[in-house]
Protein backbone atom coordinates (compact mmCIF):
# COMPACT_ATOMS: atom_id res chain seq x y z
CA UNK A 1 0.00 0.00 0.00
CA UNK A 2 0.97 3.62 -0.44
CA UNK A 3 2.72 5.00 2.65
CA UNK A 4 2.81 8.71 1.84
CA UNK A 5 0.75 10.72 -0.62
CA UNK A 6 2.05 14.26 -1.06
CA UNK A 7 -0.07 17.02 -2.58
CA UNK A 8 1.46 20.15 -4.12
CA UNK A 9 -1.22 22.86 -4.18
CA UNK A 10 -4.16 23.20 -1.83
CA UNK A 11 -7.10 23.95 -4.07
CA UNK A 12 -9.53 21.94 -6.21
CA UNK A 13 -7.43 19.18 -7.76
CA UNK A 14 -5.04 18.70 -4.87
CA UNK A 15 -7.56 18.65 -2.06
CA UNK A 16 -10.01 16.49 -4.01
CA UNK A 17 -7.19 13.98 -4.47
CA UNK A 18 -6.20 14.19 -0.80
CA UNK A 19 -9.75 13.74 0.45
CA UNK A 20 -10.57 10.82 -1.82
CA UNK A 21 -7.30 9.03 -1.08
CA UNK A 22 -7.84 9.38 2.65
CA UNK A 23 -11.39 8.05 2.40
CA UNK A 24 -10.21 5.05 0.40
CA UNK A 25 -7.30 4.32 2.73
CA UNK A 26 -7.71 5.86 6.20
CA UNK A 27 -4.21 4.64 7.16
CA UNK A 28 -2.59 6.62 4.36
CA UNK A 29 -0.31 9.48 5.37
CA UNK A 30 -1.56 12.46 3.30
CA UNK A 31 0.37 15.74 3.38
CA UNK A 32 -0.70 18.81 1.38
CA UNK A 33 1.52 21.85 0.86
CA UNK A 34 0.02 25.20 -0.11
CA UNK A 35 2.31 28.20 -0.60
CA UNK A 36 -0.43 30.72 0.26
CA UNK A 37 -3.00 31.17 3.01
CA UNK A 38 -6.06 29.71 1.31
CA UNK A 39 -7.08 26.13 0.54
CA UNK A 40 -10.19 24.54 -0.93
CA UNK A 41 -11.87 27.76 -2.01
CA UNK A 42 -14.47 28.56 -4.66
CA UNK A 43 -12.59 30.83 -7.06
CA UNK A 44 -15.67 31.07 -9.28
CA UNK A 45 -17.44 32.93 -6.49
CA UNK A 46 -14.91 35.76 -6.26
CA UNK A 47 -16.72 38.21 -8.57
CA UNK A 48 -19.81 37.82 -6.41
CA UNK A 49 -17.78 38.72 -3.33
CA UNK A 50 -16.54 41.85 -5.12
CA UNK A 51 -20.17 42.63 -5.96
CA UNK A 52 -21.06 42.05 -2.29
CA UNK A 53 -23.58 39.33 -3.01
CA UNK A 54 -21.25 37.09 -0.95
CA UNK A 55 -20.64 38.63 2.45
CA UNK A 56 -17.17 37.36 3.29
CA UNK A 57 -14.21 35.74 1.55
CA UNK A 58 -14.41 33.05 4.21
CA UNK A 59 -17.82 32.11 2.82
CA UNK A 60 -16.02 30.90 -0.33
CA UNK A 61 -13.89 28.44 1.65
CA UNK A 62 -15.38 24.96 1.57
CA UNK A 63 -13.09 23.33 4.14
CA UNK A 64 -10.48 25.08 6.29
CA UNK A 65 -7.01 23.65 6.95
CA UNK A 66 -8.07 22.98 10.53
CA UNK A 67 -11.14 21.04 9.36
CA UNK A 68 -9.00 18.97 7.01
CA UNK A 69 -6.86 18.06 10.00
CA UNK A 70 -9.56 17.39 12.58
CA UNK A 71 -12.31 15.93 10.37
CA UNK A 72 -10.31 14.15 7.65
CA UNK A 73 -6.92 13.55 9.26
CA UNK A 74 -5.15 15.28 6.36
CA UNK A 75 -2.01 17.26 7.20
CA UNK A 76 -2.51 20.59 5.39
CA UNK A 77 0.34 23.06 5.67
CA UNK A 78 -0.31 26.57 4.41
CA UNK A 79 2.53 29.01 3.70
CA UNK A 80 4.66 26.02 2.71
CA UNK A 81 6.02 26.31 -0.82
CA UNK A 82 7.33 23.28 -2.68
CA UNK A 83 10.39 24.66 -4.45
CA UNK A 84 11.67 21.43 -6.01
CA UNK A 85 10.39 18.02 -7.01
CA UNK A 86 13.04 15.31 -6.95
CA UNK A 87 11.55 12.31 -8.79
CA UNK A 88 14.68 10.19 -8.65
CA UNK A 89 14.83 10.50 -4.86
CA UNK A 90 11.06 10.43 -4.33
CA UNK A 91 11.09 13.68 -2.37
CA UNK A 92 9.97 17.29 -2.60
CA UNK A 93 11.90 20.24 -1.20
CA UNK A 94 9.70 22.53 0.89
CA UNK A 95 10.38 26.12 1.95
CA UNK A 96 8.64 27.55 5.03
CA UNK A 97 9.52 30.19 7.62
CA UNK A 98 12.94 30.71 6.09
CA UNK A 99 13.89 27.03 6.35
CA UNK A 100 13.93 24.15 3.87
CA UNK A 101 13.27 20.47 4.38
CA UNK A 102 12.79 17.30 2.34
CA UNK A 103 9.46 15.48 2.33
CA UNK A 104 9.47 11.88 1.01
CA UNK A 105 6.56 10.59 -1.05
CA UNK A 106 5.39 7.33 -2.53
CA UNK A 107 2.95 9.10 -4.83
CA UNK A 108 2.76 12.80 -5.65
CA UNK A 109 0.16 15.01 -7.29
CA UNK A 110 1.11 18.36 -8.81
CA UNK A 111 -1.83 20.76 -8.51
CA UNK A 112 -0.06 24.08 -8.92
CA UNK A 113 -2.93 25.66 -10.84
CA UNK A 114 -2.59 28.62 -13.19
CA UNK A 115 -1.79 32.32 -12.95
CA UNK A 116 -3.46 35.32 -14.49
CA UNK A 117 -1.66 36.51 -17.62
CA UNK A 118 -0.15 39.96 -17.19
CA UNK A 119 0.44 41.53 -20.60
CA UNK A 120 3.34 44.01 -20.88
CA UNK A 121 1.09 47.04 -20.52
CA UNK A 122 2.77 50.29 -19.59
CA UNK A 123 1.67 51.25 -16.08
CA UNK A 124 0.60 47.77 -14.99
CA UNK A 125 2.20 48.44 -11.59
CA UNK A 126 0.05 51.48 -10.81
CA UNK A 127 -2.22 51.42 -7.78
CA UNK A 128 -5.71 50.39 -8.74
CA UNK A 129 -4.66 47.94 -11.49
CA UNK A 130 -5.57 44.35 -10.65
CA UNK A 131 -5.90 40.85 -11.97
CA UNK A 132 -8.33 38.48 -10.26
CA UNK A 133 -7.30 34.86 -9.99
CA UNK A 134 -6.93 34.23 -6.27
CA UNK A 135 -8.58 35.14 -3.00
CA UNK A 136 -6.13 37.85 -2.03
CA UNK A 137 -6.70 39.63 -5.35
CA UNK A 138 -10.46 39.44 -4.90
CA UNK A 139 -10.11 40.88 -1.42
CA UNK A 140 -7.88 43.68 -2.69
CA UNK A 141 -10.36 44.69 -5.41
CA UNK A 142 -13.27 44.59 -2.98
CA UNK A 143 -11.43 46.79 -0.49
CA UNK A 144 -10.14 49.22 -3.12
CA UNK A 145 -13.68 49.90 -4.31
CA UNK A 146 -14.69 50.63 -0.73
CA UNK A 147 -11.62 52.61 0.34
CA UNK A 148 -10.62 54.54 -2.78
CA UNK A 149 -14.24 55.16 -3.87
CA UNK A 150 -13.57 54.89 -7.62
CA UNK A 151 -16.30 56.12 -9.93
CA UNK A 152 -15.19 54.59 -13.23
CA UNK A 153 -13.91 51.08 -13.90
CA UNK A 154 -12.14 49.57 -16.89
CA UNK A 155 -12.23 45.86 -17.63
CA UNK A 156 -9.56 44.58 -20.01
CA UNK A 157 -10.68 41.32 -21.61
CA UNK A 158 -14.10 40.05 -22.61
CA UNK A 159 -13.90 36.47 -21.35
CA UNK A 160 -15.55 34.93 -18.29
CA UNK A 161 -13.67 37.12 -15.85
CA UNK A 162 -14.29 40.30 -17.81
CA UNK A 163 -18.03 39.74 -18.12
CA UNK A 164 -18.47 38.75 -14.48
CA UNK A 165 -16.36 41.66 -13.21
CA UNK A 166 -18.26 44.12 -15.39
CA UNK A 167 -21.43 43.03 -13.60
CA UNK A 168 -19.72 43.07 -10.20
CA UNK A 169 -18.33 46.59 -10.49
CA UNK A 170 -21.51 47.95 -12.07
CA UNK A 171 -23.30 46.44 -9.08
CA UNK A 172 -21.04 48.50 -6.80
CA UNK A 173 -22.22 51.65 -8.59
CA UNK A 174 -19.28 52.21 -10.96
CA UNK A 175 -19.46 53.25 -14.60
CA UNK A 176 -17.88 50.40 -16.54
CA UNK A 177 -15.83 50.37 -19.75
CA UNK A 178 -14.98 46.95 -21.19
CA UNK A 179 -12.08 46.64 -23.66
CA UNK A 180 -11.74 43.60 -25.93
CA UNK A 181 -9.06 43.37 -28.63
CA UNK A 182 -11.09 40.83 -30.66
CA UNK A 183 -14.27 41.59 -32.63
CA UNK A 184 -16.45 39.90 -29.99
CA UNK A 185 -16.55 39.04 -26.29
CA UNK A 186 -16.71 35.39 -25.16
CA UNK A 187 -14.87 34.16 -28.24
CA UNK A 188 -15.16 30.40 -27.39
CA UNK A 189 -18.97 30.74 -27.19
CA UNK A 190 -19.44 31.66 -30.84
CA UNK A 191 -20.77 34.76 -32.57
CA UNK A 192 -24.44 34.15 -31.79
CA UNK A 193 -23.87 34.07 -28.04
CA UNK A 194 -21.34 36.89 -28.18
CA UNK A 195 -23.69 39.21 -30.04
CA UNK A 196 -26.54 38.54 -27.62
CA UNK A 197 -24.28 39.20 -24.63
CA UNK A 198 -22.88 42.36 -26.19
CA UNK A 199 -26.37 43.75 -26.80
CA UNK A 200 -27.30 43.01 -23.20
CA UNK A 201 -24.14 44.61 -21.83
CA UNK A 202 -24.97 47.80 -23.70
CA UNK A 203 -28.50 47.67 -22.27
CA UNK A 204 -26.86 47.62 -18.84
CA UNK A 205 -24.90 50.79 -19.72
CA UNK A 206 -21.56 49.01 -20.06
CA UNK A 207 -19.39 50.97 -22.49
CA UNK A 208 -18.27 48.16 -24.78
CA UNK A 209 -15.14 48.76 -26.85
CA UNK A 210 -14.53 45.89 -29.26
CA UNK A 211 -11.56 45.58 -31.63
CA UNK A 212 -9.73 47.83 -29.18
CA UNK A 213 -6.31 46.69 -27.94
CA UNK A 214 -5.12 48.33 -24.75
CA UNK A 215 -1.63 49.84 -24.75
CA UNK A 216 -1.22 50.92 -21.15
CA UNK A 217 -2.48 52.69 -18.06
CA UNK A 218 -1.93 56.35 -17.22
CA UNK A 219 -1.86 57.99 -13.85
CA UNK A 220 0.22 59.71 -11.21
CA UNK A 221 0.75 56.91 -8.71
CA UNK A 222 -2.76 55.50 -8.96
CA UNK A 223 -4.34 54.63 -12.29
CA UNK A 224 -6.49 57.33 -13.84
CA UNK A 225 -7.00 56.20 -17.42
CA UNK A 226 -6.67 53.42 -19.99
CA UNK A 227 -4.69 54.22 -23.10
CA UNK A 228 -5.46 52.77 -26.53
CA UNK A 229 -4.02 53.64 -29.92
CA UNK A 230 -6.81 56.15 -30.50
CA UNK A 231 -7.79 57.62 -27.15
CA UNK A 232 -7.37 57.88 -23.41
CA UNK A 233 -10.38 56.66 -21.42
CA UNK A 234 -10.76 57.72 -17.74
CA UNK A 235 -10.69 54.86 -15.23
CA UNK A 236 -10.20 54.91 -11.46
CA UNK A 237 -9.79 51.12 -11.21
CA UNK A 238 -8.72 48.55 -13.81
CA UNK A 239 -9.23 44.78 -13.78
CA UNK A 240 -7.23 42.82 -16.34
CA UNK A 241 -8.71 39.45 -17.26
CA UNK A 242 -7.11 38.25 -20.49
CA UNK A 243 -6.66 34.60 -19.62
CA UNK A 244 -4.49 32.32 -17.52
CA UNK A 245 -1.27 30.38 -18.01
CA UNK A 246 -0.60 27.01 -16.35
CA UNK A 247 1.95 27.04 -13.54
CA UNK A 248 4.42 24.48 -14.89
CA UNK A 249 7.80 25.90 -13.88
CA UNK A 250 8.16 23.62 -10.85
CA UNK A 251 7.27 20.54 -12.89
CA UNK A 252 9.47 21.55 -15.81
CA UNK A 253 12.53 21.97 -13.57
CA UNK A 254 11.95 18.43 -12.30
CA UNK A 255 11.98 16.97 -15.80
CA UNK A 256 8.24 16.43 -15.91
CA UNK A 257 7.06 16.55 -19.50
CA UNK A 258 5.15 19.60 -20.71
CA UNK A 259 2.56 18.96 -23.41
CA UNK A 260 1.77 20.76 -26.64
CA UNK A 261 -0.77 23.03 -24.94
CA UNK A 262 1.86 24.35 -22.53
CA UNK A 263 0.37 22.45 -19.59
CA UNK A 264 1.73 19.28 -17.96
CA UNK A 265 1.31 16.21 -20.16
CA UNK A 266 -0.64 13.38 -18.52
CA UNK A 267 -2.13 10.02 -19.47
CA UNK A 268 -5.71 8.89 -18.96
CA UNK A 269 -5.03 8.39 -15.24
CA UNK A 270 -3.44 11.81 -14.75
CA UNK A 271 0.02 10.25 -14.59
CA UNK A 272 3.03 12.21 -15.88
CA UNK A 273 6.17 10.73 -17.46
CA UNK A 274 7.18 9.71 -13.92
CA UNK A 275 5.15 6.72 -12.77
CA UNK A 276 4.55 7.98 -9.24
CA UNK A 277 3.93 11.62 -10.17
CA UNK A 278 0.47 12.83 -11.22
CA UNK A 279 -0.86 16.22 -12.28
CA UNK A 280 -4.37 17.66 -12.41
CA UNK A 281 -6.28 20.90 -12.52
CA UNK A 282 -5.35 24.15 -14.21
CA UNK A 283 -1.67 23.13 -14.57
CA UNK A 284 -2.39 19.90 -16.47
CA UNK A 285 -3.59 18.80 -19.86
CA UNK A 286 -6.75 16.81 -20.42
CA UNK A 287 -8.13 14.94 -23.43
CA UNK A 288 -10.78 16.65 -25.54
CA UNK A 289 -13.82 14.38 -25.82
CA UNK A 290 -14.62 15.52 -29.37
CA UNK A 291 -11.15 15.45 -30.97
CA UNK A 292 -9.34 12.96 -28.74
CA UNK A 293 -6.41 15.40 -28.66
CA UNK A 294 -4.70 17.04 -25.66
CA UNK A 295 -6.47 20.14 -24.40
CA UNK A 296 -6.06 22.65 -21.58
CA UNK A 297 -9.35 23.34 -19.80
CA UNK A 298 -8.79 25.41 -16.64
CA UNK A 299 -12.24 24.93 -15.11
CA UNK A 300 -13.37 23.87 -11.64
CA UNK A 301 -15.14 20.60 -12.41
CA UNK A 302 -12.25 19.39 -14.56
CA UNK A 303 -9.89 19.92 -11.63
CA UNK A 304 -12.12 18.38 -8.96
CA UNK A 305 -13.00 15.34 -11.06
CA UNK A 306 -9.41 14.61 -12.04
CA UNK A 307 -8.16 15.03 -8.49
CA UNK A 308 -10.78 12.65 -7.15
CA UNK A 309 -9.86 10.03 -9.75
CA UNK A 310 -6.17 10.29 -8.89
CA UNK A 311 -7.02 9.85 -5.21
CA UNK A 312 -8.60 6.52 -6.12
CA UNK A 313 -5.76 5.48 -8.38
CA UNK A 314 -3.01 5.98 -5.81
CA UNK A 315 -4.92 3.86 -3.29
CA UNK A 316 -5.13 0.87 -5.60
CA UNK A 317 -8.16 1.44 -7.83
CA UNK A 318 -6.96 2.78 -11.21
CA UNK A 319 -9.53 5.39 -12.28
CA UNK A 320 -9.47 7.48 -15.44
CA UNK A 321 -9.65 11.24 -14.95
CA UNK A 322 -12.18 11.56 -17.78
CA UNK A 323 -12.30 13.57 -20.96
CA UNK A 324 -13.44 17.17 -21.19
CA UNK A 325 -15.67 19.09 -23.57
CA UNK A 326 -14.91 22.62 -22.41
CA UNK A 327 -18.44 22.93 -21.06
CA UNK A 328 -18.87 26.37 -19.51
CA UNK A 329 -21.55 28.78 -18.38
CA UNK A 330 -21.42 32.46 -17.51
CA UNK A 331 -23.85 35.01 -16.07
CA UNK A 332 -23.90 38.42 -17.74
CA UNK A 333 -26.26 40.58 -15.67
CA UNK A 334 -29.71 39.14 -16.50
CA UNK A 335 -28.49 36.94 -19.33
CA UNK A 336 -26.98 33.47 -19.21
CA UNK A 337 -24.66 31.97 -21.80
CA UNK A 338 -23.33 28.43 -22.06
CA UNK A 339 -21.25 26.37 -24.47
CA UNK A 340 -19.73 22.92 -24.97
CA UNK A 341 -17.62 21.09 -27.53
CA UNK A 342 -16.60 22.60 -30.85
CA UNK A 343 -18.57 25.59 -32.12
CA UNK A 344 -16.10 27.22 -34.48
CA UNK A 345 -16.34 25.71 -37.96
CA UNK A 346 -12.68 26.39 -38.79
CA UNK A 347 -11.65 24.56 -35.63
CA UNK A 348 -13.90 21.65 -36.57
CA UNK A 349 -12.40 21.43 -40.05
CA UNK A 350 -8.88 21.51 -38.65
CA UNK A 351 -9.87 18.56 -36.46
CA UNK A 352 -10.95 16.59 -39.54
CA UNK A 353 -14.71 17.19 -39.43
CA UNK A 354 -17.12 18.58 -42.02
CA UNK A 355 -19.22 20.84 -39.76
CA UNK A 356 -22.88 21.64 -40.27
CA UNK A 357 -24.61 24.02 -37.85
CA UNK A 358 -28.04 25.45 -37.12
CA UNK A 359 -29.35 28.17 -34.86
CA UNK A 360 -32.90 28.18 -33.52
CA UNK A 361 -34.81 30.37 -31.09
CA UNK A 362 -37.51 28.73 -28.99
CA UNK A 363 -39.40 29.40 -25.80
CA UNK A 364 -37.85 28.33 -22.49
CA UNK A 365 -41.29 27.22 -21.26
CA UNK A 366 -44.65 26.48 -22.84
CA UNK A 367 -45.51 29.68 -24.72
CA UNK A 368 -48.65 30.24 -22.67
CA UNK A 369 -47.00 29.78 -19.27
CA UNK A 370 -45.94 32.95 -17.41
CA UNK A 371 -42.25 33.76 -17.44
CA UNK A 372 -41.40 32.17 -20.77
CA UNK A 373 -38.28 33.67 -22.37
CA UNK A 374 -36.62 33.26 -25.74
CA UNK A 375 -33.76 30.80 -25.74
CA UNK A 376 -31.33 30.60 -28.66
CA UNK A 377 -29.62 27.26 -29.27
CA UNK A 378 -26.78 26.62 -31.70
CA UNK A 379 -25.93 23.03 -32.56
CA UNK A 380 -22.99 21.72 -34.62
CA UNK A 381 -22.55 18.25 -36.12
CA UNK A 382 -20.27 16.38 -38.52
CA UNK A 383 -21.89 15.90 -41.93
CA UNK A 384 -20.43 12.45 -42.64
CA UNK A 385 -20.99 10.73 -39.29
CA UNK A 386 -23.86 12.99 -38.09
CA UNK A 387 -22.08 13.02 -34.74
CA UNK A 388 -22.84 15.97 -32.45
CA UNK A 389 -19.75 18.19 -32.13
CA UNK A 390 -20.89 21.05 -29.92
CA UNK A 391 -23.52 23.55 -28.98
CA UNK A 392 -24.33 26.80 -27.22
CA UNK A 393 -27.34 28.27 -25.42
CA UNK A 394 -28.08 31.89 -24.57
CA UNK A 395 -31.10 33.46 -22.88
CA UNK A 396 -32.52 34.78 -19.63
CA UNK A 397 -33.33 31.34 -18.24
CA UNK A 398 -32.78 27.70 -19.01
CA UNK A 399 -29.21 27.92 -20.30
CA UNK A 400 -28.17 24.87 -18.24
CA UNK A 401 -29.74 22.90 -21.08
CA UNK A 402 -26.22 22.91 -22.51
CA UNK A 403 -25.63 19.94 -20.21
CA UNK A 404 -27.83 17.85 -22.51
CA UNK A 405 -25.51 18.65 -25.40
CA UNK A 406 -22.44 17.94 -23.26
CA UNK A 407 -23.92 14.54 -22.40
CA UNK A 408 -24.41 13.87 -26.11
CA UNK A 409 -20.72 14.63 -26.70
CA UNK A 410 -19.56 12.27 -23.97
CA UNK A 411 -21.91 9.55 -25.23
CA UNK A 412 -20.81 10.11 -28.86
CA UNK A 413 -24.45 10.59 -29.91
CA UNK A 414 -25.60 11.35 -33.42
CA UNK A 415 -28.03 14.18 -34.09
CA UNK A 416 -30.86 11.64 -34.48
CA UNK A 417 -30.01 10.04 -31.14
CA UNK A 418 -29.98 13.46 -29.50
CA UNK A 419 -33.32 14.33 -31.12
CA UNK A 420 -34.86 11.12 -29.77
CA UNK A 421 -33.88 11.63 -26.13
CA UNK A 422 -36.82 11.36 -23.74
CA UNK A 423 -36.50 14.65 -21.88
CA UNK A 424 -38.84 15.87 -19.17
CA UNK A 425 -41.75 18.15 -20.07
CA UNK A 426 -44.15 20.28 -18.08
CA UNK A 427 -45.33 23.79 -19.06
CA UNK A 428 -43.50 25.63 -16.23
CA UNK A 429 -40.17 24.14 -17.33
CA UNK A 430 -40.21 23.51 -21.07
CA UNK A 431 -42.29 23.32 -24.22
CA UNK A 432 -43.20 19.80 -25.34
CA UNK A 433 -40.18 19.80 -27.62
CA UNK A 434 -37.29 21.05 -25.53
CA UNK A 435 -35.27 23.74 -27.38
CA UNK A 436 -32.27 21.39 -27.63
CA UNK A 437 -34.48 18.73 -29.24
CA UNK A 438 -35.90 21.34 -31.60
CA UNK A 439 -32.38 22.33 -32.63
CA UNK A 440 -31.56 18.67 -33.25
CA UNK A 441 -34.68 18.27 -35.41
CA UNK A 442 -33.73 21.28 -37.53
CA UNK A 443 -30.11 20.11 -37.81
CA UNK A 444 -31.31 16.66 -38.86
CA UNK A 445 -33.26 18.26 -41.67
CA UNK A 446 -30.18 20.15 -42.79
CA UNK A 447 -28.08 17.01 -42.75
CA UNK A 448 -30.67 15.20 -44.84
CA UNK A 449 -30.97 18.08 -47.32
Amino acid sequence: MVDAFVVVGGDAAGMSAASKAKRENPDLDVVAFEKGDWVSYAACGMPYYVKEEVESLDDLVQITPEEFQTERDIDVRTNHEVVAINPEEGTVTVSADGDRFEQPYDHLIVGTGASAIEPPFEGFDRDGVFTIHDMDEAGAIHDYVGDAAPETAAIVGGGYVGIEMAEALAGRGLDVHLFEMLPHVLQPFGETVATAVEDHLREQDVDLRLDTPVEGFAGDGAVSAVETADETVPADIVVVGVGVAPNVELAERAGIEIGETGAIATDEYGRTNYEDVYAAGDCAETTNVVTGEPDHVPLALTANRAGRAIGQTVTGTPTEVGETAGTAIVKAFDLGAARTGILDEATARNAGFDPVSVEITASSRAHYYPGAEDLTVTLVADRETERVLGGSVVGREGVKRVDTVATALHADLTVTELQNLDLAYAPPFSPTWDPVLTAAKVLNGKLDG
